[in-house]
């Protein structure tokens, strides 16, 4: 019998070209939404091409660089910052950032300790004289000033107010001791202070005439800016190799009674006289506002890393194929089987409810940062107090919420690839490891979402007190009553995002009623108010989880409103995905409230599956809206124009070339290959 033909299966370029004609709305307009604006997404564009057209951003051979080379290459870009710097606009320069940091999130880690921690703390808590006397010492241009944050020691992470590094003022002669009295006291995970600093922002306890008033901000210059030799005193060395982001030098200091001018001390808010009076007043609490900006930043970089590592898996699953259902068709698409849409595809809605709620804190820290700067000494303020409170609890929550949810989609993203996941050539291995520091520093994950679950807690309490809510935390009300079951019956009302927000506006109230109780439990049983908190813990961290999710389904919502007619069924498609995905990952929270029955549950997830169909079609157009150029995304195999074999063998080709030396045969393969053999007859055949 005649063997069947098979089919030919389209080429990897006309797969991804009969992708793109899916689409059923304007990729243009969505990728202006999730930019927020024409202008933003414009500005972008000449970004990327501005790094591509510049050979010193190469970033396709990183993988092949020693540790010197590529920290030596991450310090050289720094002089084209200093060139768009002096041309930006403070916001443009934020949105340049904020793009180099999918590129190269080393060089954005080195520049950002400068500009957004060093300097942002100088502008936070200096006064405008201080102000400007770093500024003019070349805080701005790195001409003379390149500084580092010195908060995090060696025995001290997330506690700032247990740090050991000591300021004790010298009335005398008019200045600050600083020194480190202990090993646990060694500043340590300072990023630049190895190679790049000058000076270092010092958070240090002020002992002043035998008393302690606290931790306060020091600059101390650590440098010769000259000669680059360290300054007396100062010791300095390098933390070394780490799991990811070699470009920036992190290093540890150690202070030996450095002396520093009085006038080094930030004294926006906490003043320190010539003749050692301390003033601290109510405002000093509003310094903390400038520390929530990292915080939020990354929030929003969770949502551009995750559109990266999905534009690679997915361009990559509507290419590749593996497997036939018959002999005579051609082999499958991985992103057509049902396992690898339900991999991805809730994936990238998260993707997508990050994008929109990372825009949404960004807004949220501008009119914070607004409102803390038009609050006046002596006025009123416990508006601003508020607003400082729920959006440090906020930014902490989704600081947390995202970075752990963006880990986890690149690691999903990388498996997804197969065998080619593990290269570092793909573009995905490199960066899980550049990306896992996002959980740990700002704040470890854990403890972030505990001050998320305390500030719920506190809030609901106030709340039956009679204290009204913030808005994005209305839903608390529904917590001092028992949880009204849903009243939908069909799969169409169950799948409606009205229902989909009221669902997780109730096992929010009901996560934080719980952890309310048990706290309250405890505080009757004697325990005091941090004890209480402590025994509640476990209920917390569960509450703010609850709160997250609910959270980016009402950002996520909130950009459908405002978006253009055209755009809101696709939108509405993933937002449903998003939030039924989330609920079928936590069914037993929404059974164990009341809030849904077994029944609902199960028209949920088969809503989700078909969801899943619905977006399938439009996974690449989706992921083209992210409007990533395929310099930024840097692997072979999420290029836009599909030819992913030939681009990486050849990239793997130029990066090891081949030679017909292998460096240790002589003294380790060869030795072994001519050992001295015993009689050798062969094998033994059996007749």
């Amino acid at each position: 019998m005649p063997q069947a033909t098979k089919a030919t299966a389209p080429t990897p370029s006309e797969s991804l070209a009969q992708e793109r004609q899916h689409a059923s709305f304007p990729i243009r307009g969505l990728t202006y939404l999730l930019e927020d604006g024409q202008d933003k997404a414009e500005f972008k564009e000449r970004a990327m091409f501005q790094l591509e057209r510049d050979p010193l951003w190469r970033m396709d051979n990183t993988p092949d660089l020693s540790l010197v080379q590529v920290r030596e290459r991450t310090m050289a870009k720094a002089q084209s910052l200093v060139h768009y710097l002096e041309m930006d606009s403070v916001a443009r320069l934020q949105q340049r950032m904020s793009l180099i940091s999918v590129v190269d999130p080393a060089f954005w880690t080195r520049m950002g300790v400068h500009y957004g921690l060093f300097l942002g703390a100088v502008q936070g808590q200096a006064t405008p004289e201080q102000l400007s006397y770093w500024v003019n010492k070349g805080a701005l241009n790195l001409n003379g000033t390149i500084g580092c944050f010195g908060m995090t020691e060696l025995g001290h992470g997330s506690n700032v107010a247990g740090l050991e590094t000591t300021a004790t003022f010298d009335e005398t002669a008019d200045e600050f001791v600083i020194h480190t009295p202990s090993i646990t006291a060694t500043k340590w995970w300072i990023g630049g202070a190895a190679h790049s600093a000058t000076h270092c922002a010092v958070y240090a306890q002020l002992w002043v005439k035998g008393k302690c008033h606290g931790v306060k901000t020091f600059v101390v210059p650590l440098r010769d800016p000259k000669t680059y030799r360290l300054l007396p005193g100062v010791t300095i060395g390098d933390l070394g190799k780490k799991m990811g982001r070699d470009g920036i030098d992190n290093g540890w200091i150690q202070f030996t009674h450095v002396r520093i001018p009085r006038s080094f001390m930030l004294m926006k808010h906490t003043k320190v006289t010539r003749t050692g009076e301390v003033h601290q007043p109510a405002m000093a609490q509003l310094a903390y506002g400038a520390l929530i900006q990292g915080r939020v930043y990354m929030v929003a970089d969770s949502g551009n890393m995750s559109k990266k590592a999905l534009t690679i898996a997915i361009r990559y699953a509507a290419i590749r194929r593996q497997f036939a259902s018959k002999p005579d068709q051609p082999e499958t698409k991985l992103l057509d089987y049902p396992i690898h849409q339900y991999r991805l595809l809730p994936l990238l809605a998260q993707a997508y409810a990050m994008t929109f709620t990372g825009n949404e804190m960004l807004r949220l820290y501008r009119q914070l940062m607004t409102q803390i700067e038009s609050t006046k000494e002596g006025s009123d303020m416990s508006k601003t107090l508020e607003m400082l409170k729920e959006t440090h609890a906020t930014s902490a929550g989704l600081k947390a919420f995202c970075t752990w949810n963006c880990l986890h989609t690149i690691e999903q993203c990388r498996q997804s690839l197969g065998g080619h996941g593990y290269s570092g050539y793909t573009g995905l291995a490199s960066m899980y490891q550049d990306f896992a520091v996002q959980c740990t520093w700002e704040g470890d994950n854990t403890i972030l979402t505990l001050q998320c679950g305390r500030y719920l807690v506190s809030s609901l309490r106030g709340h039956r007190k009679g204290k009204l809510l913030p808005k994005n935390i209305e839903y608390l009300a529904r917590a001092s009553q028992s949880i009204t079951p849903c009243r939908a019956n069909t799969a169409q009302e169950i799948l409606s995002l009205e229902t989909i927000l009221d669902a997780w506006g109730a096992v929010a109230a009901n996560a934080v009623a719980v952890a309310t109780a048990e706290f309250e439990d405890a505080l009757a049983a004697g325990a005091s108010t941090d004890a209480a908190y402590e025994q509640c813990s476990a209920q917390r961290l569960r509450a703010a989880k609850m709160h997250c999710y609910g959270y980016l389904t009402a950002r996520f919502n909130d950009a459908i409103a405002r978006a253009q007619p055209e755009l809101r069924p696709i939108l509405t498609k993933l937002c449903l995905l998003y939030g039924s995905y989330s609920i079928n990952e936590h069914a037993g929270e929404f059974l164990q409230s009341g809030f849904f029955t077994s029944q609902h549950m199960t028209l949920i997830r088969k809503g989700m599956y078909d969801l899943l169909k619905a977006i399938r079609p439009e996974a690449v157009p989706l992921v083209d809206a992210f409007n990533y150029t395929d310099y930024v995304i840097n692997s072979p195999l999420g290029r836009y124009d599909g030819n992913i074999y030939e681009a990486y063998f050849d990239l793997v080709k130029k990066n090891n070339p081949k030679h017909n030396d292998i460096p240790y045969f002589e003294s380790i393969i060869k030795p072994l290959l001519n050992r001295t053999p015993n009689a050798d007859s062969g094998p033994d055949l059996k007749e």
